[in-house]
């Protein structure tokens, strides 16, 4: 068996949402450290959902209740978040 062990001296750069503006209709303008910007509609996803937790967020005054901890869109707590890479390709 044999292991290999890449190192690199450069820094990986993460992608991070910066800000966030909710537009309306579960529209979000996100905009990402790396000057990237996306509308992102939420709609299809919280209208497709099953499941009540995510359903609830079909009400408009929690779901623009959203914060951006660690780079990235919450909902209380964690209760609603989605992988940035997603939302960098404006896709959930």
């Amino acid at each position: 068996m044999r292991i290999i062990e890449e190192y690199t001296d450069s820094p990986i750069d993460l992608i991070e949402v910066k800000s966030a503006n909710y537009i309306g209709d579960f529209a979000i303008r996100v905009f990402f450290n790396d000057g990237t910007n996306r509308l992102v509609d939420f709609k299809p996803f919280l209208e497709a959902s099953l499941h009540r937790s995510i359903r609830k967020y079909l009400d408009e005054p929690l779901f623009k209740q959203f914060e951006i901890i660690d780079g990235n869109l919450n909902w209380n707590d964690y209760d609603m978040i989605f992988p940035i890479v997603d939302l960098h390709e404006g896709k959930i």
